[in-house]
Parts: C-alpha cells; structure tokens; sequence
C-alpha cells in the first residue's frame, strides 16, 4: 500500500531535521570563521585609515581573526 502524502512529508521533516541537527557544529564553526576574519579586518581597516598606516592593522586584523577563528573551529571539531 502506497504511503499518504501526509506521512511522506512528515518523514521528509523528520529527517531534514535531523540533518540540521547534526550538521549545526559545522554551520556554527564556519560562521564563526568567516565572521571573526571579517570583523577584525574592518576593524584593521578602519584603524589603518584613520592613522594612514595602510595594510598593517588590517593585516594585522586578518592574522588575529584567522587565529580567533580557527581556534573556535578547533573547538568545535575536538569537542567530541
């Protein structure tokens, strides 16, 4: 007997959350990565262009944010 398109769809909820479940370390390490490389390049940015010391701060930005953000995907990754 064919399955009802009721139950087809709860089935495919069901496992599109758990896919979502298991997949948010991995969403959440990325957006930190990409979010503190970004952050602290604005902030290198906008220090180098107020004291016109262009690229150290923002380099400088991009080393600290790289560091940050790979520590926090180094956490996430070994929490196991």
């Amino acid at each position: 007997m064919p399955e009802s398109k009721e139950s087809s769809s709860k089935n495919f909820f069901y496992f599109f959350h758990r896919y979502l479940i298991q997949s948010s370390p991995a969403a959440s390490a990325s957006y930190t990565l990409i979010g503190a490389v970004i952050f602290f390049c604005i902030i290198g940015f906008y220090i180098d262009n107020r004291y016109k010391t262009i690229p150290w701060f923002t380099l400088l930005g991009l080393i600290i944010g790289l560091i940050i953000g790979f520590y926090e995907l180094a956490k996430i990754i070994w929490k196991k």
